[in-house]
């Protein structure tokens, strides 16, 4: 059993009533009610709400006087909530965690920028507190969705019969028209490598090997200036190629993966995907 948490903060529900359970997280918010003190315990998986009254002083004291964004470990019995108070909101908007006890972990300092709420912070704050803006909901969100679809388009390109192929990231510099992307060799002093200018010689040299079809998923980076800093992005695109396919097959192909991949990831709110239409330019 692991010694931080029985369970998760998107776990509990009604099922788990008066169970004693443990969680750990971040402390996502608190709201004083006089009487009452709550609490909303985030991890990765969700949130769960905490809830502890005036006869625990000590606790009670001790939770107060913690920053939000201190990760701490919670001990106590799952509650059903007040018929008013429930969250539908949440996976577990219909319990909430009555603690005994409340271990800190971790102690948070002052934020330079908060993490509840998606308030519009320069971008510049933003990526100098990289690690407190990728824990807000939105931003957390979008990298999970990034790795859920990502692991989606393996297994239906592997599925497919297709290989994942990588082609190299950095190359020799080659004389083409567009400016080179440098980096400079650690072991041989004023020589370079460069992000390839001409990347399909690489994906050509796949085909004519005699591999049937191959995917892969390619890093492609650009420059773009963010108030006079130089700043490198990294995206993905999926690259896929096949053998001896007619415009007629890579259509239906096409439009299978594209319904698969709406049904999965943009579209789960609709009871049926209705086919997509694909056009191709006749060559």
């Amino acid at each position: 059993m692991n010694k931080y948490r029985s369970h998760n903060c998107n776990e509990l529900n009604i099922n788990d009533i008066d169970k004693s359970i443990s969680i750990s997280g971040w402390i996502n918010r608190k709201r004083d009610h006089g009487n009452l003190l709550f609490l909303d315990l985030r991890d990765h998986y969700g949130i769960t709400q905490c809830v502890i009254d005036n006869s625990k002083i000590e606790i009670l004291n001790l939770i107060e006087n913690l920053r939000v964004e201190s990760v701490v470990k919670i001990i106590g019995k799952v509650v059903k909530r007040e018929i008013e108070t429930i969250n539908s909101e949440l996976k577990t908007g219909e319990i909430e965690i009555a603690i005994d006890t409340v271990e800190v972990l971790s102690d948070a300092e002052e934020l330079p920028m908060p993490v509840f709420g998606e308030a519009n912070y320069p971008e510049d704050i933003r990526l100098k507190y990289r690690f407190l803006d990728a824990r807000r909901e939105g931003l957390h969100k979008n990298i999970q969705l990034r790795s859920d679809v990502i692991a989606f388009i393996r297994e239906l390109m592997t599925k497919a019969g297709f290989l994942e192929m990588q082609t190299p990231i950095l190359t020799a510099s080659s004389p083409e028209g567009a400016r080179d992307y440098l980096v400079p060799s650690r072991i041989h002093p004023g020589k370079f490598y460069a992000l390839p200018q001409a990347p399909q010689q690489f994906k050509q040299l796949i085909m004519a090997a005699g591999f049937d079809k191959y995917f892969q998923i390619a890093h492609v980076f650009e420059t773009r200036m963010l108030e006079l800093i130089e700043v490198l992005e990294n995206s993905i695109n999926l690259i896929w190629k096949c053998h001896l396919l007619n415009k007629m097959m890579f259509l239906m192909l096409l439009n299978l993966y594209f319904k698969k991949y709406l049904k999965n990831f943009l579209i789960k709110e609709l009871v049926k995907v209705h086919s997509l239409a694909l056009h191709m330019p006749t060559q």
